[in-house]
């Protein structure tokens, strides 16, 4: 099998492993905070939260400050990785000098 076929066969098969979960499952994707909050409400209705946030943020604007501090913190990983892993292809130099 040639290497086309093979990197269109993976192209796919990752295509469907990022549609096919959104196709069949059902319901709003919420976070951690709000799975929390409801929780919470449900085991005491009277509680009250210490801290009130300092702004509310649309839930776009949310979510996008979410990816970048992954992708920040995705390119800080492969930054290092690569940093590393390119020091040790390099020879290593005498520090004792003539």
């Amino acid at each position: 099998m040639s290497n086309k076929w093979k990197n269109g066969l993976m192209l796919l098969a990752v295509v469907l492993l990022c549609v096919l979960p959104l196709l069949f499952v059902n319901g709003e994707f919420g976070g951690a905070d709000d799975a929390a909050e409801g929780v919470i409400t449900e085991i005491n209705p009277e509680y009250e939260p210490w801290f009130k946030p300092l702004t509310e943020l649309p839930g776009e604007t949310e979510s996008m400050l979410f990816a970048l501090q992954a992708a920040i913190g995705a390119g800080v990983i492969g930054y290092s990785l690569g940093l590393l892993k390119g020091k040790q292809g390099q020879p290593k130099q005498n520090s004792i000098s003539k």
